[in-house]
């Protein structure tokens, strides 16, 4: 069994850096933040797709029970007009009110649709980092 001291490993890994010019340091820290921030980001969607995958399975659940609800009422909306009027024409009655629905909620998803423009909260949050923690693409080392 080996054993080393802290002190020794954390000394062998950080380089003497009093030979160094200013420009340079500043570049390693420059790419050390950058590195940093990817880091949090992945770390950041990696907690989201977690989150996010146990409150999917909560809406499909509560999807399916909502298609349940409406299935079993169309059903008993069927089964009502049954009694007043043959019942082919009941279930032409219901499926016709399900096909408007359906249409409406078609037409005001494609026009929707048609207002997306792109991800502009995203483009205005990305103008706002400051010019310090951008990477400085065109720098020299």
């Amino acid at each position: 069994m080996t054993t080393s001291t802290p002190g020794a490993t954390r000394a062998a890994a950080t380089p003497d850096v009093s030979q160094r010019s200013f420009g340079e340091l500043m570049g390693e820290v420059t790419k050390d933040l950058s590195v940093l921030l990817r880091q949090e980001v992945e770390l950041a969607k990696a907690e989201l797709r977690q989150e996010a995958g146990k409150a999917g399975g909560m809406y499909a659940g509560a999807g399916l029970a909502g298609h349940m609800v409406l299935l079993f009422l169309s059903i008993a909306l069927w089964w009502g007009l049954s009694n007043v009027m043959d019942g082919g024409w009941s279930a032409l009655i219901v499926a016709a009110i399900w096909a408007v629905v359906a249409a409406v909620l078609y037409s005001s998803a494609r026009s929707r649709m048609r207002q997306v423009r792109g991800l502009t909260r995203t483009v205005e949050t990305v103008k706002e980092i400051p010019e310090a923690v951008k990477p400085n693409v065109g720098a020299q080392r």
